[in-house]
């Protein structure tokens, strides 16, 4: 069996960079995802803020970065890590898929993202996927011409609505606060003479009829008045959830979820880092996760050596 320097659990911006990093300082890498390469991105339509890049689409922008980790032969491999067993100098990694299938490392990097969170409320679960969506590269053309709402107000749910804004109706923004995304973004967004806002609501259901979705009902929070605006289809952008529950019993994790790591990225485990999303930070941007993975294959080297 081949052991490993060091097994990166996820292969968004974060892993891949680490992957980079990692194969420049001559270690055996395998990066594992139970999903293609991108991570959070790949459902993105415009990203503005990385340096160097100007505008470019998320999924064009992770197909450039993994197509680097290729070029510098890193090992990928479809998966879902299950466990983690983190004790002693080899450690063990086990994928759901696989039961027989134990993968030994001398470190390990946990960049394994978010996953949308739900609003939870009445009628939501029957109609994820057939009404209700998280992204709207993937699913907006389906409501070209149609009437949409989107549930949040940050940075994820303006500009999804940008994108949607010029395919769709009719165009409503329902959040439960006032819009908190950048402030260029948000003027954008009022500008657009298809989109109508409401802030201060609390989500109370999603309205149905003969089994399909017909609309989203709310009420002020402030006022109390409830409103039922009718649409074809919703998209939710109200944050994401760590995804850790696989190494929940390694004692990493704060009470969110997030993994808790200093400023060399690693855990209060030997060997073992965590970088990206699902660590506690104070700015999820794809530029600050791929410092941390950066950081974090730099850190599992010296690790090595030492």
């Amino acid at each position: 069996m081949s052991l490993y320097d060091m097994v990166i659990v996820g292969s968004g911006p974060a892993g891949m960079t680490a992957a980079v990093y990692g194969a420049r300082a001559n270690m055996k890498i395998l990066m594992l995802d139970k999903l293609a390469p991108g991570g959070q991105i790949v459902n993105t339509n415009e990203i503005q803020n990385y340096t160097g890049m100007g505008t470019i689409n998320g999924a064009e922008l992770a197909m450039k970065m993994f197509e680097h980790t290729q070029e510098l032969e890193v090992e990928f491999d479809y998966g879902t890590v299950c466990k983690i067993d983190a004790d002693g100098d080899v450690k063990k990694v086990y994928i759901e898929e696989d039961a027989d299938r134990v993968i030994e490392t001398k470190t390990v990097l946990i960049a394994s993202g978010n996953t949308p969170r739900r609003l939870n409320i009445p009628n939501e679960d029957m109609f994820i996927g057939s009404g209700i969506s998280f992204c709207a590269i993937c699913d907006g053309p389906f409501y070209k011409d149609k009437d949409v709402v989107v549930i949040g107000g940050g940075n994820s749910a303006v500009e999804e609505s940008i994108y949607l804004a010029d395919m769709v109706k009719s165009l409503t923004i329902v959040t439960m606060i006032g819009l908190t995304a950048d402030p260029i973004a948000c003027d954008k967004l009022q500008a657009l003479d298809n989109v109508t806002i409401y802030t201060y609501q609390d989500l109370l259901d999603f309205v149905t009829e003969n089994g399909s979705l017909k609309g989203v009902h709310f009420r002020s929070n402030k006022t109390g008045e409830e409103n039922t605006v009718y649409c074809d289809g919703v998209f939710e952008y109200i944050g994401l959830l760590p995804v850790t529950d696989f190494v929940k019993d390694l004692g990493i994790l704060n009470d969110y979820g997030f993994i808790e790591v200093n400023d060399r990225m690693e855990t209060s485990i030997p060997g073992i880092y965590g970088a990206g999303d699902c660590v506690v930070k104070n700015l999820r941007q794809v530029i600050t996760a791929c410092s941390d993975g950066a950081i974090a294959a730099q850190e599992a080297s010296k690790y090595i050596k030492q």
